[in-house]
């Protein structure tokens, strides 16, 4: 019982969207780090509004996040990319 509740909390606390693109394991993969930036992004936005962290720190802490999420993608999403066209 204890168990299942700690479940649902988890679930109110961090949602989980579907996903909808082109289902492979590094697709799914990148959709949940970026579901994740995202919620603690909006964790860390509340925090400032409220006062509980400088905007100083707020916006160091979602930075480290973006060069998280940037080199998540690089990993599972940039290796499958064909090369770009010279003639753009």
């Amino acid at each position: 019982m204890q168990q299942l509740n700690q479940q649902d909390k988890g679930k109110f606390i961090s949602p989980r969207s579907r996903y909808y693109g082109q289902v492979k394991p590094e697709n799914l993969v990148f959709n949940a780090n970026l579901q994740e930036f995202a919620q603690k992004v909006g964790i860390i936005t509340s925090l400032e509004t409220n006062g509980k962290l400088s905007a100083n720190e707020a916006y160091k802490q979602i930075k480290l996040l973006w060069k998280q999420l940037k080199c998540s993608k690089k990993q599972l999403l940039n290796s499958n990319d064909p090369p770009a066209s010279s003639g753009n």
